[in-house]
């Protein structure tokens, strides 16, 4: 059983194939004469038209068409004749004949083998006529199916009753494979399927078919390669037409009762598709058996593939199976599930056997393992590692590294604050004490396995079986690797713009009259109209003739006249207005108009860009703080002396970056922004305290190396008009203006923060 693979790797392509379709991996020790058929002879013949006849003679009649298989690289055709010798007295009869190169008749055993060499792909039809086996070669020209796939299924046996189509499905694989089953009344039942034209045709032969079958299933809508499968009787046989779109390829085989055709997409796969079932990725075979052994066909996939093929003495029963174009992988799959058997494959060795004697087996070799271990002796070993902590190493050997425990220990002292406690090794430490002392099934070490450390030379010393030792040596060799670093820069901007209008005005009004001795006037405000009464009016620059106080009938010229006042209409503009004012003055009749327009108009605007950076190592949080802290003074009492507390005002960013194996990264990050606002200040105690305005984010995103992206934003937008009128005058048309004071104000305030990451060389992590 040994000798045949070293054999085969010795010899060509050419040889292989022949021996491989010749002998069975599997046979028995010494090859003993059959007690029943024998080949007595193998012929070759070339009909008109050019199709080549293989004429093969028994000594007793064959009662039914042999079963075959078929190989594409290199062409061959194989038939196995159970319980028949060679009496030929040769294994190779030369023919040269079209497309056949020779006939090989090799026994193993109590069966004999005959394998067609051919030199191009042809067709075959095998026939039983008595005591001789007709093979008929044909041409297999361009739209014929290649040597590798099978145009006809064995027909049934003679003197069968007629067989019967009881059901007619379809249905959708879930590789978006069509899957088209027909149940038939028996596994006898001759089939002949083809490819013709642009669809697959199905003949079952012998077969009947209920009139509630014969229709045309319209199934385009399932998305799979066919569009319409049409069943319909011809004769006394069955047809069914399927009818395909676009690229696509067709594989049929049958168990038992239910015979079915696949047609996929004509596609290179994976070993599996996505949603993880396997596809099959062997070279294509074609097989057709009738009720026999399961040990028989494993032979045959045996020979065909060259692995060795152990059966368990389990392994019984018959089945019937016919495949054509079926990956061979997939051909032992459906032997093994319809027998419920199951395989373990050690290099191109397979062992078969039922799925309950696999899993018992298994199941007894693994107490066995645990029982072997627990009897070990135990040893030490330190292990000095370069890049990983030995205190997170000895917890992640107990099964907490990658949990909860383990990340909130570390993670929870960070945060955007002065008293934040950073990344201390004490947390890992005291996390992997507490998985020491727990029962955690998932730590690496054994029941009886220890681990502890020593971090001032960064060793891990562990105590456990030899061969646990081993596989934690290999496990640290693939963690103990420098961490990917990880330079996070932020940009806070914040934007002010600011625009106001203030318009005003201040109008005032004075006059004086003499009629007789007596003297009257109006005045802008109480103060002028009293100096009025008194005569004069405070001194002014401008010069004009006023009553003289000690006699009242006479006038003073040249006299400084005061200003009337401008407090009839007092609305002006804010400090820094722009102003013009002009004045009125009639000498004759006294009265003096004062007018003064105010009008301020400004426009501002500002920029505070923050820009923060910080490296990190590969999922390890890092913070970063710029601010003050600005005192409180929190006044004493009579027992108790004043205290002073401390208000953070920081730029802080605080990120914690994960990095993908496609060189992206998803970050939570959190930046926050203080500032003094002294515009909401409070009192306390008679001290003014400012108030603190915050702007702040914390989200979790995913984001390419190199990528700004943007975090969010901020918008703030206020709007004030303020009017102040004299009643009535004020809203007159145009003139009002003059009564009365507009102030227009427009207030925006934008926070916008970016992020972007940059994964560093690991060149430069190790420099």
């Amino acid at each position: 059983m040994n000798a045949l693979p070293r054999i085969a790797q010795t010899l060509t392509r050419h040889l292989l194939g022949i021996v491989l379709l010749a002998m069975p991996v599997v046979a028995t020790a010494a090859d003993q004469p059959p007690t029943g058929n024998a080949v007595q002879s193998v012929e070759t013949t070339t009909l008109p038209g050019g199709k080549v006849v293989v004429r093969v003679t028994f000594k007793n009649a064959l009662m039914t068409t042999p079963a075959g298989f078929t190989v594409g690289n290199p062409p061959r055709i194989a038939l196995d004749l159970p319980d028949t010798g060679n009496a030929i007295g040769k294994n190779t009869v030369e023919a040269n004949l079209g497309p056949l190169s020779s006939v090989n008749v090799v026994q193993a055993g109590s069966r004999t083998r005959l394998v067609l060499n051919l030199n191009k792909s042809v067709e075959y039809e095998a026939k039983v006529d008595g005591k001789q086996l007709l093979v008929s070669l044909g041409d297999a020209g361009a739209g014929a199916s290649p040597v590798n796939a099978t145009p006809r299924f064995a027909e049934a046996a003679p003197g069968n009753a007629s067989h019967s189509i009881r059901d007619v499905d379809f249905r959708r694989g879930g590789a978006g494979e069509a899957r088209i089953v027909a149940t038939l009344s028996d596994a006898q039942a001759g089939i002949n399927i083809r490819q013709q034209g642009t669809g697959v045709v199905v003949d079952f032969i012998g077969t009947d078919l209920p009139k509630a079958l014969q229709r045309r299933l319209d199934v385009a809508d399932f998305g799979t390669p066919v569009q319409t499968v049409e069943t319909y009787a011809l004769g006394g046989n069955t047809r069914m037409v399927i009818q395909p779109q676009g690229a696509w390829e067709y594989s049929a085989y049958q168990t038992d009762n239910s015979f079915i055709v696949e047609v996929k997409p004509s596609t290179d796969g994976q070993k599996k598709t996505a949603d993880g079932k396997i596809k099959y990725s062997g070279e294509k075979l074609s097989l057709n058996f009738q009720n026999v052994e399961v040990r028989s066909v494993l032979q045959v996939i045996a020979d065909f593939t060259g692995l060795n093929i152990v059966a368990s003495d389990t392994v019984t029963g018959n089945l019937t199976l016919r495949l054509k174009d079926v990956p061979w992988d997939q051909a032992l799959d459906l032997v093994m599930q319809t027998k419920g058997l199951d395989k373990r494959q050690n290099g191109n060795v397979i062992w078969i056997a039922p799925k309950d004697e696999l899993l018992t087996k298994e199941k007894l070799e693994l107490e066995a393992k645990n029982q072997v271990a627990d009897l070990e002796p135990l040893s030490t070993e330190y292990i000095q590692l370069n890049y990983m902590r030995a205190d997170e190493a000895q917890t992640m050997l107990y099964g907490f590294a990658s949990g909860a425990f383990l990340n909130s220990a570390t993670n929870s002292s960070v945060n955007c604050s002065a008293q934040a406690q950073g990344l201390g090794g004490a947390a890992a430490a005291q996390a992997s004490q507490q998985g020491q002392n727990s029962n955690n099934d998932q730590k690496v070490l054994t029941k009886r396995g220890r681990a502890t450390y020593e971090l001032k030379t960064n060793t891990l010393i562990i105590t456990d079986t030899p061969r646990k030792i081993q596989e934690i040596r290999e496990l640290l060799a693939r963690l103990d690797v420098p961490a990917r670093q990880v330079m996070i820069e932020a940009r806070v901007v914040t934007a002010d713009s600011g625009w106001s209008r203030d318009l005003g005005a201040k109008l005032g009004l004075a006059a004086i009259n003499r009629t007789g001795r007596y003297q009257s006037g109006i005045a802008g405000t109480q103060t002028d109209a009293s100096h009025i009464a008194q005569g004069f009016f405070p001194q002014s620059s401008v010069k004009g003739t006023r009553v003289d106080p000690s006699d009242p009938t006479k006038f003073v010229t040249d006299v400084p006249l005061q200003s009337v006042g401008t407090n009839l209409v007092n609305f002006p503009a804010g400090a820094g207005a722009a102003q013009l004012a002009f004045s009125l003055l009639d000498a004759s009749t006294g009265n003096l108009l004062s007018l003064e327009l105010s009008a301020l108009e400004a426009d501002n605007r500002g920029k505070i860009i923050s820009n923060p950076r910080v490296m990190t190592s590969n999922q390890k949080p890092a913070v970063i703080l710029n601010g003050t802290q600005l005192p409180y003074i929190t006044p004493g009492t009579a027992n108790n002396p004043p205290t002073v507390t401390f208000k953070d005002v920081f730029l802080c960013l605080l990120v914690d970056p994960q990095i993908l194996n496609n060189d992206s990264l998803i970050m939570t990050v959190e930046v926050q922004k203080d500032a003094v606002d002294n515009a909401n200040s409070v009192s306390l105690g008679g001290v003014a305290v400012p108030a603190v305005a915050t702007k702040r984010v914390k989200t979790q995103v995913r984001v390419n190396n190199g990528e700004t992206l943007v975090l969010g934003g901020i918008f703030d937008q206020s709007e004030l008009k303020n009017v102040s009128k004299v009643p009535y005058l004020g809203d007159i048309p145009v003139l009002g203006n003059l009564f009365k004071q507009t102030f227009k104000q427009e207030q925006k305030t934008e926070l916008i923060i970016f992020l972007t990451p940059r994964i560093l060389d690991e060149r430069l992590s190790l420099r």
